[in-house]
């Protein structure tokens, strides 16, 4: 996959194996710091001599000074992850504000030609904080939700039904069509963590029957 800003535009999938990346230097890193506890607990910072000055014998030098290194080297990796994320994120988004217009236009000329009934929802975005995944997949306030990922009107129970779907799609697209200005509205969500509270910083409430 090309760097964002590259010869071509940064698609979902290249985001999905940035966070897929991004996960396994987490991993590497958190298996590291696990080796260093597992050597008296020495830590990054901790001497690796006695008081006497002599290289400590009860713990591994070798292995504490290699994890060490592969802390730091991962760490250095892992920011410069996230940085590829944000702007991947920032081109997707970008580039979804320009195909807005269009798609809700198809949307619209779909519907007259058709002259087909709006399906029916069964909840309402009520609050989109700026800056969350609701808000960068193009999410607005008063959108009234007919599909979010398998929940529809036919199998909504309750809030429960959303969030479990979320959980399982963190980090992956998640189809979401709301009706909106009287349209049929297709969004691309990617519930992820975030500066916020949760996976999609919004807030949902559903529709009285």
């Amino acid at each position: 996959m090309e760097a964002p800003g590259g010869g071509r535009s940064v698609t979902v999938r290249d985001v999905q194996e940035l966070v897929r990346r991004k996960d396994e230097l987490e991993a590497q890193i958190s298996a590291c710091y696990e080796l260093l506890e597992s050597q008296k607990g020495v830590g990054m910072n901790e001497p690796l001599v006695d008081a006497e000055g002599f290289p400590r014998d009860d713990i591994d030098l070798y292995q504490v000074r290699t994890a060490r290194h592969n802390i730091i080297c991962l760490q250095n990796d892992h920011k410069a992850l996230m940085k590829q994320v944000e702007e991947a994120l920032h081109q997707l988004h970008a580039r979804e504000k320009e195909k807005h217009a269009r798609d809700e236009a198809e949307a619209l000329a779909e519907a007259m030609s058709q002259s087909q009934r709006l399906p029916q929802p069964f909840a309402r975005v009520n609050a989109v904080t700026p800056g969350s995944p609701a808000s960068v997949s193009g999410l607005q306030v008063d959108d009234e939700i007919v599909e979010f990922g398998s929940v529809n009107v036919n199998n909504f129970q309750n809030l429960q039904n959303i969030a479990t779907v979320v959980q399982h799609s963190e980090g992956r697209p998640l189809s979401v069509t709301v009706i909106r200005g009287g349209r049929k509205v297709h969004v691309g969500l990617i519930p992820k963590r975030w500066a916020g509270k949760g996976l999609l910083g919004c807030n949902i409430i559903p529709l009285q029957r």
